[in-house]
Parts: C-alpha cells; sequence; structure tokens
C-alpha cells in the first residue's frame, strides 16, 4: 500500500518537553491511524527549553516503543508552516488533537473551524486525555522542573532526564 493508501494523520505541537499526555494520545492515534506523522512546531515565540533539533530527537526517541507495540508508521518532523498545509505536504487526511479539559475544547473548537474552512477535506479528530494525564502541560513540567520538583510520573525517562540537565545548565540568552 502506498503512503497515500494509508489512513495517515498529522499530531502538531511543540512538545517542550513531550510529555506522558503527548504519548497517551500518540499511542491512542497509533491504533486508530496506519502513519502518524508528528509534527513538531518550531514556535520560537513560546521561547521554547529545548531547540527544535532536540525536540525532534526526544520525540523520535519516546514513540519508537509505540510504533512497535502497534504497528503503525511513526514520523517525527519538524514544521513551521500553516498546520493544513502541513498536513497535505505529508498526505494526511486527518488532524489528530488531544483535549484535556473544557478550556483546550474552547481553543480547540475555534482552531477546527478555521482549519475545516482552510481546507474542508481534512478531517479533525479529537482524543481525550485519559484520565491520569488530563492536567499534565508541558509548560507545568518546565516549571516544577525549574523549581526542583519531581516530574518523573509527568514524563518519560529520558525526557526527564534530559529536562533536568536542561533547567539546570546556567541560561546562555538563547
Amino acid at each position: 500500500m502506498s503512503e497515500r493508501g494509508l489512513r495517515t494523520g498529522v499530531y502538531p505541537g511543540t512538545f517542550d518537553p513531550v510529555t506522558n499526555g503527548h504519548l497517551d494520545i500518540i499511542h491512542r492515534a497509533a491504533r486508530i491511524l496506519d502513519r502518524l506523522v508528528i509534527g513538531v512546531a518550531m514556535n520560537a515565540g513560546k521561547g521554547p527549553l529545548f531547540p527544535l533539533e532536540e525536540r525532534v530527537a526526544l520525540v523520535k526517541a519516546e514513540t519508537r516503543p509505540i510504533a512497535a507495540r502497534t504497528g503503525t508508521v511513526i514520523e517525527v518532523v519538524p514544521f513551521e508552516s500553516l498546520l493544513v498545509g502541513f498536513a497535505r505536504e505529508v498526505g494526511a487526511q486527518v488532524i489528530v488533537r488531544g483535549l484535556r479539559a473544557v478550556t483546550d475544547f474552547d481553543y480547540e473548537f475555534q482552531m477546527a473551524g478555521m482549519n475545516r474552512r482552510l481546507d474542508p477535506e481534512i478531517e479533525l479528530l479529537f482524543l481525550m486525555a485519559s484520565e491520569g494525564n488530563h492536567f499534565i502541560s508541558s509548560r507545568f513540567v518546565k516549571e516544577i522542573a525549574r523549581l526542583g520538583g519531581d516530574i518523573s510520573t509527568f514524563v518519560p525517562r529520558l525526557t526527564c532526564d534530559r529536562t533536568l540537565e536542561r533547567v539546570r545548565q546556567p541560561t546562555t540568552g538563547e
């Protein structure tokens, strides 16, 4: 089957850092799709903790076991374009979004309407965060890490180690 014939989805985010909540959505989407392209957004405006290349590498490392378990082709690709344009570029028919709370839904509902208007051929798939992950956000993980708290239940081991290394480094003005 060609890549165009696969049920392909895009899961976009900054993944700064990738959390157990992200991995939960990725795993669940991988059970539905044949191919999942994880789009790591450049998003320099958010002042990321990790440079783009390192975020891509971490997501690749953390999703390898999911691809092996599910048999789904998982690709991790950086992007800085309009999401629907990126989805078209990789041949996706679906944009996957995770929802944690009602506040996420309001924002995602607006984004869904805009994306639908930009390309009505691309469907949106909303997956609710699993009960144990609905409160996890990369922003909170970074804040907890910077303040010396334990982030080991919020992120996978490799990401935990790298996040703690990163927050302990003196700032270089990036």
